[in-house]
């Protein structure tokens, strides 16, 4: 066997490993500050500790999309 055959999916299986773990990591609320907000659904987060639901990403809390989009409202609001 050559060493390209052993290694095949390595790259994939470590893609894997660091979405799941990502996925099924605890977040901090943003209603009660707890750590305790886990993934229910693809893009729905429930927080256990204060019973908060969110919206966000589909395997984390918050996109890089989302908090680039945060960033720019809060500096809007500042403004005002």
């Amino acid at each position: 066997m050559s060493n390209s055959t052993i290694r095949y999916g390595v790259g994939l299986r470590k893609r894997y490993m660091a979405v799941s773990k990502e996925k099924k990591a605890r977040y901090k609320c943003d209603v009660c500050g707890k750590t305790a907000v886990k993934r229910v659904s693809t893009g729905i987060w429930h927080c256990r500790y204060c019973n908060a639901t969110f919206a966000g990403g589909a395997y984390s809390l918050k996109t890089a999309a989302g908090e680039t989009v945060s960033m720019i409202l809060n500096r809007r609001n500042e403004g005002r």
